[in-house]
């Protein structure tokens, strides 16, 4: 059994109206997402592992929805809502919901959380993220390949060390195969602004960028510009491939479904321990879907050799020798970044031409 609250607005008015306490037999679970729930994206896949929770578990569990919520005092008052209406779990689907999320969680021991993207926890507050970072390899691989111009550019979200990371590998995935890559960045500073991130998209293509990659946009604005104007196109979180049947290259693709699963059965058996999940290719939480016909065969061999050496863990995406936009060493030959350094990675590799704000 679910309920839907389209937006903020209607959640704050909807008070008893349908979200009120779960029965006592059923675990109930709030979700929040920053965007509107489609038929793809990151609002989209994290929908879909919430009706995996739903059909692992039956009525066991009540889930309630609300869609579209703006990072601030709205998220923060839906959050305290669900709280106090009876959920026992929520999840936070937004970076920027994690301040208020812990607050929330310190003040109410028996809810437990999950927080997409994040990096604080307590005993009863999670996080989750999958590395992108190693699909985003696979998908620079594949620009490199296709490239005309030596040219790629990106219609990014958000300045955040998550999205920074997924630059630089997208950059030396593609430099891989290609070493006369160049990397433009376009940040649009929302995770959904469909008509800028177009404007975006129109502009990076103006400056010569023959493929467009859409970085955490939740819809597939940037995919249809790119089939329009005839340029290749990479996206994340979900296979997009019917925006763009001739143009796509390649989507990376996110699957949250099992670790869901696994923390609302924690939850249940009462083991729940707040903590950090990594997904990555090893475990089937990312991978690539739709990779062009248009790359060759040896291509694909090529690509595909990566896929299973990051799968078996004898590569990773960020090895040395790197060198950062100013030419400083950042990872020497022989070593790969540590996972720490990588969850605040705050600087671009040589190649991107863009600068990260300040």
């Amino acid at each position: 059994m679910k309920h839907i609250v389209k937006t903020a607005v209607a959640a704050l008015v909807a008070g008893a109206v349908g979200i009120g306490a779960a029965s006592a037999d059923k675990l109930k679970i709030g979700f929040i997402y920053p965007s509107p729930v489609g038929d793809v994206g990151w609002a989209y896949q994290l929908d879909e592992g919430r009706k995996g929770i739903e059909e692992a578990f039956g009525d066991k569990v009540e889930t309630v929805v609300v869609e579209n919520v703006p990072e601030g005092p709205d998220a923060a008052r839906i959050m305290n809502q669900m709280a106090s209406t009876g959920a026992g779990m929520i999840m936070i689907g937004s970076f920027g919901y994690m301040n208020d999320g812990l607050k929330l969680a310190k003040s109410n021991e028996d809810v437990k959380f999950i927080h997409a993207s994040g990096y604080k926890t307590a005993p009863n507050f999670g996080n989750f993220q999958t590395r992108n970072y190693e699909s985003a390899y696979i998908a620079g691989m594949a620009a490199g390949f296709v490239t005309e111009s030596d040219t790629l550019g990106v219609v990014a979200a958000y300045p955040i060390p998550e999205v920074v990371g997924i630059i630089n590998t997208f950059t030396l995935g593609a430099q891989k195969v290609n070493p006369d890559i160049s990397v433009k960045v376009v940040w649009l500073n929302s995770w959904f602004n469909p008509s800028k991130a177009q404007e975006s998209a129109r502009s990076l293509i103006s400056q010569s960028a023959d493929v467009i990659f859409s970085l955490y946009q939740d819809t597939p604005s940037v995919v249809t510009v790119a089939e329009e104007e005839g340029v290749y196109v990479v996206n994340t979180s979900s296979d997009m491939k019917k925006y763009a049947p001739t143009k796509l290259l390649a989507s990376m693709t996110i699957d949250w479904t099992p670790h869901f699963v696994e923390r609302v059965q924690a939850v249940l058996d009462g083991t729940f321990e707040g903590g950090a999940y990594w997904g990555g290719m090893a475990d089937g939480a990312v991978g690539v879907a739709s990779l062009s016909d248009d790359l060759t065969g040896e291509q694909k061999a090529e690509i595909q050799s990566v896929v299973d050496a990051i799968s078996g863990g004898s590569f990773h995406p960020m090895s040395g020798p790197i060198v950062d936009q100013d030419g400083t060493e950042r990872i020497a030959d022989g070593d790969a970044i540590a996972d720490g350094d990588m969850l605040g990675i705050n600087w671009l590799v040589k190649g991107v031409e863009t600068r990260i704000p300040g």
